[in-house]
């Protein structure tokens, strides 16, 4: 936290020392600007030497009177620019001499096609359509203020999000990049919903991006602000579950011609409650024939976030940045199980109790150097970037548990444990990006990304034997991992037809990826070594029958490589009828995709279909195994064929002035063979599922907005059996006060307290029900005041706003 304090204590005299420079009184060359009417605050004013156009020789934004001065100014000829989006540039020439020159009063012209083309902006849905998928603004989202990014995540169209906090995309899991790079930070719980800038779905991915992105990507972009001037905003949430809640978020920035840099804080504190029950019968097992479990979970949560950015641009071609997050997480959890076991006459066999209390730390950091370059020609461009990331956790818990008899009378002394588990993680990334053309209607794009990675995890369980802790090493270990990835594209795009009318697109692409990886415990227990090439071709073309609409077709070859928790052979035996661990002898998944998209829009509706087709070779999957003591293990395996194909539509209506809609719908079957498994037969053949939302907006007055949340996911098929269906309702409702620098929000979460996890197994030795609940019904009250922003209409606007 120290380097974090120095941070900002340097960024705030960076802040005083701009404007310091700025407030003497020199040579200068002053005026006022305004629409002929009212001063303009926040506008432009820039003078660059009329011999050397790329260089800024002064820049200022003007007041709230409209008044601006520059200072320090050589004699020489120059040209002034004064330009605010809505506003036609104005543009002076100017032969300073080294006396003071007054300009008088400016009148800057409304930009009437850019004034209608903002309006159109303000006006759009929470859905910005891409090639390839679509951009939710996190802005727009008013139903999960003081959550994090789960909660977000829970609220976009096509994402499933379980009780459990599973993320999936058309029934997978997906890549999620923040910032666009791979990251340690991989709880999303980690992330505050009010860093979020926009989240980024990418279901259609070219050979541009990582080839282990099987069902798609996510992308969470975090808040950098870029208005003029000095400007900031604050939040403060507080509310309550089960228990209470609070959050808050502070954000200043501060952007010059070529300095744009800022700080950001925000925190979540929260107490939450959890209730597990689980019921299994080991048909052929006499004894622990009926297992009966109760669990209930008493947690506190707590997560602070500290952001820096600093972005300078010498001149209008370079832009060079660096950006900078630190992350503390605490999760305690208070957790008490009981247990029930019954033969196969229904008379108690044996019980006990468990109480466990849980203490989590994390801490967080990621760095990155960014370098863009423009040029003449926008179809040119390269940028580089340097990023690398850490997160260390540590989890320390302490056990007791107590046997009972069939009256629930204790027998005996307690049991003691204590377990350590802690883990450290690093992920750096080297990417270089460039594009140029090659025709007047063809660009190339071309780049490397290297992905190294490090990953230690040490788990330690000691009993209590005579009067002291005693490690147990047949249930303690340590897994070291390393990888280290290369990858080089290369992409051709193309298109027939004029460049503001483009018929037919193309798009061709290749990837080449080197994968190198190891693994190994302290112990010797498991030993891996990976090493091999691989080739991921993409291509697409898409026919636009009209400007606004358009068919395409695409196919990719991608690959799903086992992540961390898949890999990691330690077997978890906290809870000893429910073990589970990772599989070290993991292949990857082979995946082809083929998907046919159509897009049509309306003045009022817009409609995106895309069926797509799935074929995985050597498919990931969680598999349960009955072990002769009535325990069930859980572990992945490269399980056999899988064949996904489905439909995935978002349709969008604004039907009247006060109402707008987006509804979401994903459909797919998955037809199994499991022909790797010994016990094939076990196995889930054939299944069908789906899941949808609809995100109602409102305006029921001026200065208010209400947001009506849906989401509904049926039942989802598992190797053994399926989870359980989930569905909920959240409600979000913002208030803008006074003249709209400020704002009241009320936010009630799962209103119907519907959502909860769980799933049922049946296979030939065994059946196996669990449900879990969480205090998912919350209700939060924010207050938000951002102050000397151009966009603060925009930003607090009725309209649920893109911008």
């Amino acid at each position: 936290m120290e380097k974090w304090k120095q941070i900002l204590v340097a960024a705030i005299l960076l802040f005083a020392f701009s404007q310091n420079s700025f407030s003497q009184k020199t040579n200068s060359i002053n005026g006022t600007v305004s629409d002929g009417k009212t001063p303009i605050e926040f506008a432009d004013v820039v003078l660059k030497p009329v011999n050397d156009t790329t260089k800024t020789a002064a820049y200022t934004v003007t007041d709230a009177s409209g008044k601006f001065i520059l200072e320090n100014i050589n004699p020489s000829d120059y040209i002034l620019k004064l330009r605010l989006i809505g506003f036609k540039t104005f543009t002076q020439k100017i032969k300073y001499t080294g006396n003071s020159i007054s300009l008088g009063n400016i009148t800057l012209q409304e930009d009437a096609n850019l004034l209608n083309t903002v309006v159109v902006n303000s006006q759009k849905k929470q859905i910005q359509k891409t090639d390839e998928g679509f951009v939710f603004n996190a802005v727009s989202n008013i139903s999960q203020s003081g959550g994090t990014a789960i909660d977000m995540l829970k609220n976009i169209p096509t994402v499933a999000v379980d009780a459990d906090d599973a993320i999936s995309l058309r029934g997978k899991t997906p890549l999620i990049l923040i910032n666009g790079k791979n990251s340690a930070i991989t709880d999303m719980n980690q992330i505050p919903a009010s860093s979020i800038e926009s989240i980024e779905i990418i279901t259609s991915p070219t050979a541009k991006y990582d080839a282990n992105a099987e069902s798609g990507i996510i992308n969470i972009k975090l808040k950098k602000n870029n208005l003029n001037g000095l400007n900031g905003s604050a939040v403060l949430g507080a509310g309550f579950g089960a228990k209470g809640r609070m959050n808050s978020s502070v954000l200043l920035n501060n952007k010059t011609d070529k300095w744009n840099i800022g700080v950001a804080y925000d925190n979540r504190f929260a107490g939450r409650t959890k209730s597990i029950k689980g019921e299994r019968t080991n048909y052929f097992i006499d004894d622990e024939h009926f297992i009966n479990q109760k669990r209930q979970d008493q947690r506190t949560e707590g997560l602070q976030n500290l952001k820096f950015n600093a972005d300078f641009s010498p001149n209008e071609k370079n832009t060079f940045s660096f950006e900078a997050l630190g992350n503390l997480e605490n999760k305690d959890n208070d957790e008490t199980l009981k247990t029930a076991i019954f033969n196969n006459s229904s008379q108690f066999f044996s019980g006990n109790q468990r109480h466990s209390m849980e203490i989590q730390k994390a801490k967080a950091a990621e760095m990155a150097f960014n370098y863009d370059r423009k040029f003449a020609d926008d179809r040119k461009s390269l940028n580089a970037s340097i990023t690398t990331s850490f997160n260390f956790g540590r989890e320390n818990t302490d056990i007791d548990t107590n046997q009972y008899d069939e009256n629930e009378t204790i027998i005996g002394y307690p049991f003691l444990q204590r377990t350590h588990n802690y883990a450290k993680e690093n992920i750096s990334n080297a990417i270089l990006n460039y594009a140029f053309p090659i025709s007047e209607k063809s660009i190339i794009e071309t780049g490397y990304k290297g992905t190294f990675r490090f990953f230690n995890s040490d788990f330690q369980s000691a009993d209590f034997v005579n009067d002291e802790y005693v490690v147990n090493p047949l249930v303690s270990n340590i897994f070291d991992f390393n990888e280290q990835i290369n990858a080089v594209y290369g992409l051709w795009n193309s298109y027939s037809g004029s460049k503001e009318n483009q018929k037919w697109k193309y798009n061709l692409g290749l990837r080449a990826e080197q994968v190198s990886n190891n693994g190994e415990t302290a112990n010797g227990s498991d030993s891996f070594s990976n090493n091999y090439t691989k080739f991921f071709p993409s291509a697409s073309v898409q026919l636009n029958l009209k400007s606004d609409e358009s068919v395409k077709l695409g196919y990719s070859k991608r690959i799903n490589r086992p992540d961390l928790e898949d890999l990691n052979p330690f077997v978890d035996i906290t809870d000893a009828l429910n073990p589970h661990g990772g599989n070290p002898y993991l292949k990857p998944e082979i995946i082809h995709i083929a998907e046919l998209s159509y897009n049509k829009e309306w003045d009022k509706y817009s409609f995106s279909g895309n069926a797509f087709y799935r074929n995985a070779n050597n498919a990931i999957r969680q598999y349960s195994i009955l072990q002769e003591n009535g325990a069930v293990l859980l572990q992945p395996q490269n399980i056999g064929n899988m064949v996904t194909y489905g439909l995935e539509t978002i349709f969008s209506f604004k039907p009247l002035s006060f109402y707008d809609a987006n509804i979401s719908l994903t459909a797919f079957q998955q037809n199994i063979d499991s022909g790797n498994l010994a016990d094939a037969e076990d196995v889930v053949n054939k299944a069908f599922s789906w899941y949808g939302k609809i995100i109602n907006n409102f305006i029921p007055w001026k200065g208010g907005k209400l947001q009506i949340i849906g989401n509904y996911n049926s039942a989802v098929a598992t190797p053994q059996g399926k989870r359980i269906p989930i569905y909920n309702v959240d409600m979000g409702f913002q208030q803008k006060l006074g003249k709209g620098n400020a704002r009241l929000g009320l936010v009630v979460t799962d209103m119907f307290n519907t959502l909860e996890s769980g799933y049922k197994n049946n296979t030939l030795l065994f059946r196996n029900n669990r449900t879990s609940k969480s205090d998912t019904r919350a209700l939060m009250v924010t207050f938000a005041y951002t102050f000397r922003s151009d966009f603060k209409e925009k930003l607090l606007e009725n309209q649920f706003s893109t911008e």
